[in-house]
C-alpha cells in the first residue's frame, strides 16, 4: 500500500513537470500541502493495516481455575514384611522321634512342634529325681533334729547343701532335655514344615517357619534427597498391585542412618491384617510430602517460561492476556500457583505456544 502511494506521488509530480509553471512559489506551496495530506493518509492507512494484522483469532483450550485440595507425594517401592516371621529350629543334635504339627496349622507360642530322641537323658533325669527325693528326706530329718537342738549345725548345713546340689543337677538336666523339644517361638501360622520323623538334625537346621500375619509392615528405601521431607506420622497411601488393594496408613519408623552404599534410608509403615496380603509382596508407598486446601492448580503445560520468569495466558473478555505467576509444588502434571491468579481466571492450556497478548480467542474446555 505504501509503495503504491509513493508511486502515485511520483507520477503526479512528473505530470506537473510537463506544464510550464506560472508561479514557482505557489506551485511549491501547493505541492507541500498535497504532501501533508498524503502523509496523513499514509499514517491512517498504516494504522488500519496494523490493527487488521494484529486482530487475529486463535483456537485454544482453557480451564477456569477454582480452589481445590492439592497433594504431592514421594513415591517409592518396597516389600511387605512380617514383624514376626521366625524359624523354629532344634537346639541339640538328634533324631526326630515325633512331629505334632503340619504346614498351614495355627500354633501358639510355646506349643510343641516336634520331639528329638533323648532316652539317655531321660534316664539321667529319673536318677536325678531319685537323688533329689533322698536329699530332701535327709534334709527334712536333719532340720527337725536341728530345730530340737539335736545334732550339730554342720550336719544340718551338709544336708541342706546336698539337697540344693541335687535340685540344681535336676534343673540342669531338665534344661538340657528342653533342647530336644522344638517349640513355636511365637503364635502364628506354620508356613513351612520340613521336619520329619527319623530325620537327623543339628542345631540351627532350618525346620519350621512361623509367621504372624496379624502384624504386617512395608519396608522401603527412600533416597537421601528426601531425608528432610519424610517424618514419622506422615500420611501414606500404600498400593499393592498384585493384590489389587490399597491401604491408608502412616509412617511408623524412619532409620536414623543413611546407607553409605545406596545413599538411602529405611522407612516402615504398618499394615492391617488382611487375607490377601502376604510377606514379600511388592508395595508402592505414596508418602505425602505436601498438602494444601484451597489451592489454585493448573496443568504444567499451561506454564510458559521467559527470561523474566513463569507466566500464563488467560482469556479475558475473549482476548489473550499475559499474566506473570509464581509456582509452587507440582505432582503428576499439576502445579500449584502461589501468586498471579485468582479463582475464576480462565487459563489457556492448549495452543498457548502460538498465542500473543491481545489475540482474539476461540476457546473450548471451559
Amino acid at each position: 500500500m505504501k509503495q503504491f502511494i509513493y508511486a502515485s506521488i511520483l507520477i503526479f509530480l512528473a505530470s506537473c513537470g510537463t506544464d510550464k509553471p506560472k508561479d514557482k512559489s505557489a506551485e511549491l506551496a501547493d505541492l507541500k500541502k498535497q504532501q501533508l495530506e498524503i502523509n496523513k493518509k499514509i499514517a491512517e492507512l498504516e494504522t488500519q493495516v496494523g490493527k487488521k494484522d494484529s486482530a487475529r483469532t486463535v483456537d485454544v483450550s482453557a480451564v477456569a481455575v477454582q480452589p481445590t485440595s492439592f497433594t504431592s507425594y514421594i513415591e517409592v517401592q518396597g516389600a511387605i514384611d512380617a514383624d514376626e516371621n521366625v524359624s523354629a529350629n532344634p537346639e541339640a543334635p538328634g533324631i526326630i522321634t515325633a512331629v505334632y504339627a503340619v504346614a498351614g496349622q495355627q500354633v501358639k507360642k510355646g506349643q510343641l512342634i516336634a520331639r528329638l530322641d533323648n532316652r539317655a537323658l531321660e534316664q539321667q533325669i529319673l536318677q536325678a529325681r531319685s537323688s533329689l527325693e533322698l536329699s530332701n528326706t535327709l534334709y527334712q530329718r536333719q532340720k527337725n533334729l536341728w530345730d530340737q537342738k539335736i545334732g550339730t549345725e554342720v550336719q544340718f548345713l551338709q544336708a541342706k547343701t546336698s539337697r540344693d546340689i541335687a535340685q540344681k543337677s535336676l534343673d540342669a538336666l531338665n534344661a538340657q532335655a528342653s533342647m530336644y523339644r522344638i517349640v513355636a517361638p511365637i503364635s502364628g501360622t506354620l508356613d513351612k514344615m520340613d521336619l520329619k520323623v527319623g530325620m537327623a538334625v543339628q542345631p540351627g537346621t532350618p525346620g519350621a517357619q512361623i509367621v504372624n500375619l496379624s502384624k504386617l509392615k512395608v519396608k522401603a528405601s527412600v533416597a537421601e534427597t528426601y531425608a528432610g521431607k519424610v517424618s514419622k506420622g506422615d500420611n501414606v497411601l500404600v498400593a499393592i498391585p498384585d493384590a489389587s488393594d490399597s491401604v491408608k496408613t502412616t509412617v511408623s519408623f524412619i532409620s536414623k542412618v543413611i546407607d553409605p552404599a545406596s545413599r538411602s534410608f529405611i522407612v516402615e509403615v504398618k499394615l492391617p491384617a488382611r487375607n490377601n496380603l502376604k510377606p514379600n509382596m511388592t508395595a508402592v508407598l505414596n508418602i505425602v510430602d505436601y498438602a494444601k486446601k484451597n489451592a489454585l492448580v493448573v496443568p504444567v503445560k499451561a506454564i510458559l517460561r521467559s527470561e523474566k520468569g513463569e507466566y500464563v495466558f488467560i482469556s479475558e473478555n475473549g482476548k489473550a492476556k499475559r499474566v506473570n505467576v509464581s509456582v509452587g509444588n507440582n505432582y503428576r502434571g499439576q502445579v500449584e500457583i502461589v501468586s498471579g491468579l485468582k479463582a475464576g481466571d480462565k487459563v489457556i492450556t492448549d495452543g498457548n505456544q502460538d498465542v500473543e497478548e491481545g489475540d482474539i480467542l476461540k476457546t473450548g474446555g471451559i
